[in-house]
């Protein structure tokens, strides 16, 4: 614009109208090439929005989507809103009110805008609970200026295939590499608060496990991915269920206000409280709950920061056994082909080894000394963290060890191959994005020039015949001045 400025300026014969009237068609044409969307990750824990935009026209059927702008929702997860459905719309307005600030004014009715909750709302027992927070959310959203498209629960599988969808193409895999010839994608790992997820091309036939593969296209290219959804095995739920097993082992007095557990996982010197209703209320430990379930009794727990103990603990979360050694199996029975190629492990995986100063790619060797040297601290040596997360890091830690080494079965020579990773050139690895691209799937690919007061052939004749009028009124104003001097 700021070009086609000096141009016009250059050949006055245009008049005011229609150098006007020319910028306003680039302007135009800027804006119709685009179309805006945002999501609302709703997470177990947490919700955020991400605001996207990619152009109108298609690369292979598949929009080349951008991530523009984030915000965090203040407060927890939705699913914790199940006693009060009215009360989730007053937590995204902060957020909302930045969204519109951030989409011009004139492209609020065009922006698609959807809403999906992942594991937190999939747990919540409440069936009916689960639908009023949704229509609480969806009568919210279609009072904002917005195309709102609807608020969904998505599955286990969506969740793990539309992460594996993001990595790669923040990584340049889906354009920059052609299958068929020998390109490489990379695996996705994620850890929520409800659920883990592992996705990747495997390299043989799925067979008996249809159930674990997805079919996807994009960019042109079909791919066949193995994909598994662990409910319960999300950060947050594992460690209700460690502690819901340390609650096992203690004999307690039901006439008295608490009792206490020793947790190895915690730091040295750490004291809390918790109620029943935190560590039971959950349908990942209600088989654990006990026989004289009281939701307000108060259990006191106090750390002792020992890793080697808290390891082997750990360890009983998962049901290594039913599996028998076969190296086409994880853990709890479930079918898993050989890990192949480089992973990225991104949210709570990302979030724990920040914590161990371990993000990148590192040795298994580099991550267990860091997680013992993390374990060994008391509660007044862990600093820089929120006291939920920095009680919790240990934990956290051995679980992943567990989850990656036992489960998924990586060795220490594959370890390497795992990168810890929050974000890509400023666009964060999160399910919301290949969710975005994959909706560009189904949005018809559109022109825009179509939208222009002229067809493309005389808007651009019309910019080189300004171009080279400019260009003679120059020369033209270079011979008058040398002339004119004596």
């Amino acid at each position: 614009v700021g070009l086609l400025h000096r141009v016009l300026a250059f050949f006055p014969m245009a008049g005011e109208t229609n150098a006007e009237w020319l910028l306003q068609a680039v302007l135009k044409l800027k804006l119709e090439g685009t179309r805006p969307g945002w999501m609302l990750d709703a997470g177990s824990s947490r919700t955020t929005v991400y605001v996207y935009q990619w152009p109108a026209e298609k690369e292979n059927n598949t929009g080349v989507v951008n991530q523009t702008y984030r915000c965090s929702v203040k407060g927890s997860g939705i699913s914790s809103y199940g006693n009060n459905p009215q009360a989730v719309p007053k937590t995204f307005e902060d957020c909302m009110q930045r969204v519109k600030e951030k989409i011009p004014a004139d492209l609020h009715k065009s922006t698609l805008a959807h809403l999906g909750a992942t594991a937190g709302m999939r747990l919540l027992q409440n069936e009916s609970a689960a639908r009023e927070v949704l229509a609480s959310i969806q009568t919210y959203f279609e009072s904002q200026p917005f195309d709102f498209r609807g608020a969904e629960i998505i599955s286990g599988q969506e969740e793990g295939v539309y992460g594996w969808i993001t990595a790669n193409y923040l990584m340049g895999n889906f354009l920059e590499v052609s299958p068929p010839h020998g390109g490489e994608t990379t695996g996705a790992l994620d850890l929520g608060g409800a659920s883990a997820q592992i996705s990747f091309v495997p390299e043989e036939e799925a067979g008996h496990s249809a159930n674990s593969t997805v079919q996807v296209s994009l960019y042109g290219y079909t791919y066949t991915l193995y994909t598994h959804s662990f409910q319960c095995y999300g950060r947050d739920e594992a460690e209700k269920r460690f502690l819901a097993r340390l609650f096992q082992y203690v004999l307690y007095d039901r006439l008295s206000s608490h009792c206490k557990l020793v947790n190895p996982c915690y730091p040295r010197d750490y004291v809390t409280t918790l109620t029943m209703e935190h560590i039971f209320g959950s349908l990942c430990t209600e088989e654990l709950r006990p026989a004289s379930y009281d939701p307000g009794y108060k259990i006191a727990l106090e750390g002792t920061g020992d890793p080697t103990l808290c390891r082997e603990k750990v360890y009983s979360l998962f049901d290594f056994q039913v599996c028998h050694d076969r190296e086409d199996c994880s853990f709890d029975g479930v079918y898993q082909p050989k890990v192949k190629g480089t992973f990225v492990a991104f949210s709570g995986f990302y979030y724990t080894a920040n914590a161990l100063n371990l993000t990148g790619s590192s040795p298994l060797d580099a991550f267990n000394s860091s997680t013992w040297d993390f374990c060994l601290q008391s509660w007044s040596q862990v600093s820089g963290f929120d006291e939920v997360y920095a009680r919790s890091y240990c934990f956290s830690a051995h679980y992943i060890y567990h989850l990656l080494i036992n489960g998924y079965k990586f060795t220490r020579q594959t370890w390497p191959n795992i990168h810890f990773k929050k974000e890509v050139e400023n666009s964060s690895i999160a399910w919301s994005l290949g969710y975005m691209l994959n909706l560009t799937n189904m949005i018809p690919a559109e022109s825009p020039l179509t939208q222009l007061p002229m067809k493309p052939p005389v808007f651009t004749g019309m910019m080189v015949f300004f171009a080279g009028v400019a260009l003679l009124c120059l020369v033209f104003l270079i011979y008058l001045c040398m002339v004119s001097k004596p």
